[in-house]
């Protein structure tokens, strides 16, 4: 397969030895020879329900606030008011307190590899209950206010503008975290991304080439180099593994049918990653997770497109996954008591997921805080004892290299208390 990375140190050497080598092409194959980190961040659009997916089964009090919610501990009592999970034989055991709901259990080979690790009690210092102020908020990776750029568009390193697919979003148009000054593709679905009409694209990206405006100008040429790439990756077969088998297997790379768009949207994204396009950080969502009224039977059937989703890109990464790490996070999480209509309304603290080859997994991470009634946030909600930008900043500084932290998040001072990245 002539891949990126090929084909521009195949080009530097031969134009090195005409001694017609530009400058931009050698720096693009210098960079192509290292081995590239790729960053996934991953929304969960909605607020989920964080006490319903990581389940704190060793307090007492999750069941009393929760008497028809409550997912059963993993070899407790079954909930007769809850009979879909008393079916499904309560929550998957993590450590002895927590546990993953069991609509899970794709995930469970992740934990038990140590390459998922589980950050509690996350969430953002802004206390906003509106979903759009608090996913503007959380884009822009900054509390309380927002700016005009985010912060996965600015965990970009500099001086490393090798791709036109280096910043990509796995939707219809690119989101508030990778809009900023470096180049981004939102690409909803890769077999309609391409050129088309040959005469067209020749007259349109003439006139991208003599616009006036360089912005405007540099994203056109982005795009028809994306599209470009795109369509050689669609004209080569696909190289794929043979899906897991046995119980201690992961999901199958099948089970991306299993995971709705949010599956397809991974699987493509894996066939740019293994195509080496060059892509360096990626942004993929998957909504649905405001659950007002008859959360038990919506949650579990979203769970299960968002586990099948990704274990199936773990396993197709296969090898790859040494150099990706995928992170989770959600806008704030559900209060701790259910509501009149077998739901959960508008809360605060939540929890994040940190998953990949380089994750010191297997662990939950973060300060529990309790759930009695003067643990809580304004005695409703779970409280937030981790900045959801600690997270990001390790993995902004420790995958992605890039050491501007505080350019990423500006203004916040990050702990350096988590080291959930292997050294």
């Amino acid at each position: 397969m002539l891949t990126r990375r090929v084909f521009l140190r195949g080009s530097a050497i031969v134009l090195a030895g005409m001694g017609v080598a530009p400058g931009w092409l050698a720096r693009a194959a210098a960079a192509e020879s290292k081995k590239r980190k790729t960053l996934v961040a991953i929304f969960m659009r909605g607020a989920a329900d964080g006490l319903n997916i990581v389940v704190p089964f060793g307090e007492k009090r999750y069941r009393e606030l929760r008497p028809t919610l409550a997912i059963v501990p993993p070899s407790g009592q079954p909930n007769v008011n809850a009979p879909l999970f008393a079916a499904n034989g309560g929550c998957i055991d993590l450590d002895g307190t927590f546990g993953l709901n069991n609509a899970m259990q794709p995930l469970k080979a992740l934990w038990d590899k140590q390459q998922l690790a589980i950050i509690e009690a996350t969430g953002s210092p802004d206390a906003s209950r509106s979903h759009f102020d608090a996913q503007d908020s959380m884009e822009s990776g900054t509390a309380g206010k927002t700016t005009g750029d985010g912060w996965l568009n600015r965990a970009l390193p500099a001086g490393n503008e090798t791709s036109s697919l280096r910043a990509v979003a796995l939707s219809n148009q690119v989101p508030r975290c990778l809009r900023g000054v470096h180049e981004a593709i939102a690409i909803g679905n890769l077999e309609q991304f391409n050129i088309g009409d040959q005469d067209a694209a020749a007259i349109m990206q003439s006139m991208y080439a003599t616009t006036p405006d360089a912005s405007v100008g540099r994203t056109g040429k982005d795009a028809f180099e994306a599209m470009k790439v795109i369509q050689s990756i669609q004209n080569t077969p696909q190289n794929t593994p043979p899906p897991a088998t046995g119980p201690a297997g992961l999901a199958g790379i099948s089970q991306y049918g299993q995971a709705g768009e949010f599956g397809r949207n991974l699987q493509q994204l894996a066939r740019l990653i293994k195509a080496d396009a060059g892509v360096e950080v990626a942004f993929a969502d998957i909504g649905g997770w405001d659950h007002h009224g008859n959360e038990t039977v919506q949650l579990s059937t979203l769970l299960r497109q968002f586990s099948n989703g990704i274990a199936a890109f773990c396993q197709d990464m296969g090898d790859g996954m040494e150099d990706v790490v995928l992170v989770t996070m959600s806008e704030f999480g559900r209060t701790v008591e259910e509501n009149g209509n077998g739901g959960t309304d508008h809360g605060h603290g939540s929890f994040m997921m940190v998953i990949g080859g380089a994750v010191q997994g297997g662990k939950i991470y973060g300060k529990w805080p309790g759930l009695e009634k003067e643990q809580l946030f304004e005695g409703r909600d779970l409280a937030v004892t981790t900045d959801y930008r600690d997270v990001l900043s390790e993995l902004v500084r420790g995958h992605l290299g890039q050491t501007d932290v505080a350019r990423v998040f500006p203004g916040f001072q990050p702990s350096p208390s988590l080291r959930l990245l292997r050294s």
